[in-house]
């Protein structure tokens, strides 16, 4: 239920944004703007000045005289706002014998049109750049000072192709990274696809060593490759009548050692805890610049009581920014998302990436979603930012249905000072949705067998 209930307000966030665009640009037009629906099929309910509020469809020939119905539809996979006079997902063709009308869409000049069509694309972009200059003013960027190994998983990826405990990694395929984000970016982003080669320090002596792309996690989320050193699991709340808060550990203290294994992430702490029901567990925290020794012991459920988060004990800086840089800086992270988005586009079609690991559907979303939201709102809305500037560079591609393929038409009619017959326009419309449908399918299929 967390998947399905986080799938819908990410969805709905978005659609709501992006539809509110192309709404908002007609109305400034004077356009008139039939229907502002949140997903599609049947009408669950709605709201126009005509009817009030109504559960159910309206009547088939129902005209809102200019009033815009606004409604909730059965299913929540997108959304749409219909405008007088565009030939658009509705595939609604009744004005096509009649003369244009002064509020009709496809009355209107060049310009309008293209700024009617570009505004949902804007809006999804405006939604990034206000999170993204939000989380640059009000929390800056953590920079992990190190590129240093804190510890290999026995019998792992990292531990196959020969990495060692305080191995320090100066360069990925010749590029040299300075500290744990350089380090990821380069692993898992920019060299995706393709085999990987480590310059690593070890013991005062420079090694290489090579990392064929099958032996590397498609991301960190999936698997953990390399940990970092100074990254422990941590104590981020105590419920109340729990066993953590009848031993005494408090939020902030971070564990060492538990049943006398070297921690290093929550994943192994919390396979270790739910594998002991229990049973009396001893265990070593650190408490600000003490060390304590504790047991705990797990209930019959397998849990003691705590929220665990990840904390990073190494050498850690801080960039922070002012309210005019934080935009600054929000839109170069636009413009490098959308360079790596393009970059991974290429390795998909060269064949360098597989389809199913760059594009992701509704199961995907959810999972996403979810995670991202047990980990905080922080966490959730930079999902959500990510997810509308992809959302912005797909409506923008020139393909039938999507927003890219309705800017080609208008500009193909601008030049050419003539509307293309409303026939072809639902030809094509027809011939875009249904190959986005199969495509949807697809990813779909993908999503579930990669579950």
């Amino acid at each position: 239920m967390d998947y399905v209930i986080y799938f819908i307000i990410t969805i709905g966030v978005l659609v709501f944004i992006h539809e509110f665009g192309h709404f908002i640009a007609a109305k400034s037009f004077g356009m008139r703007v039939d229907v502002f629906a949140l997903g599609f099929g049947k009408r669950l309910f709605g709201w126009n000045k005509l009817t009030g509020f109504t559960f159910g469809d309206l009547e088939k020939d129902f005209d809102g005289k200019g009033n815009t119905d606004y409604k909730l539809c059965l299913l929540p996979l997108g959304g749409y706002v219909k405008i007088a006079g565009m030939v658009d997902e509705s595939f609604d063709t009744k004005f096509a014998n009649e003369e244009p009308k002064p509020y009709e869409f496809r009355a209107r000049p060049t310009y309008q049109k293209v700024v009617v069509i570009t505004a949902g694309v804007l809006m999804n972009l405006l939604l990034t750049l206000v999170i993204f200059w939000g989380t640059n003013f009000f929390k800056g960027k953590q920079i992990i000072e190190t590129t240093s190994i804190g510890y290999v998983v026995p019998n792992s990826p990292a531990d196959s192709l020969g990495f060692l405990k305080n191995d320090k990694i100066l360069a990925v395929n010749k590029k040299p990274v300075n500290n744990w984000g350089e380090l990821r970016n380069q692993i898992f982003i920019n060299t995706a696809g393709i085999d990987v080669n480590f310059k690593v320090e070890r013991n005062g002596k420079t090694i290489q060593l090579k990392a064929p792309r099958s032996k590397i996690p498609s991301s960190e989320e999936s698997n953990l490759f390399l940990i970092p050193s100074g990254v422990k699991p941590a104590i981020a709340a105590v419920l109340a009548n729990s066993p953590a808060e009848k031993v005494g550990l408090k939020a902030g203290d971070i564990f060492l050692k538990l049943n006398g294994v070297e921690l290093y992430s929550r994943k192994q702490m919390i396979k270790i805890i739910s594998s002991n029901k229990d049973v009396s567990l001893p265990l070593v925290i650190q408490r600000d610049k003490d060390t304590l020794s504790l047991a705990v012991t797990p209930g019959s459920d397998g849990m003691i009581g705590i929220q665990i988060a990840q904390a990073f004990t190494g050498p850690v800086d801080f960039e922070t920014y002012g309210f005019f840089s934080s935009f600054y800086q929000g839109w170069l992270d636009i413009v490098r998302v959308t360079d790596l988005t393009f970059n991974m586009f290429g390795k998909v079609i060269n064949g360098d990436v597989s389809f199913g690991k760059v594009f992701g559907g509704p199961v995907k979303i959810a999972q996403i979603a979810a995670k991202s939201a047990q980990d905080g709102i922080s966490r959730f809305l930079m999902f959500l930012a990510l997810l509308s500037l992809s959302l912005a560079i797909l409506n923008i591609i020139p393909f039938p249905v999507l927003d890219g393929g309705h800017l080609v038409i208008i500009l193909i009619e601008g030049i050419f000072k003539k509307e293309i017959p409303i026939k072809v326009k639902i030809a094509i419309q027809n011939a875009g949705f249904a190959i986005l449908l199969l495509l949807m399918v697809y990813i779909i299929y993908s999503d579930i067998i990669n579950l």
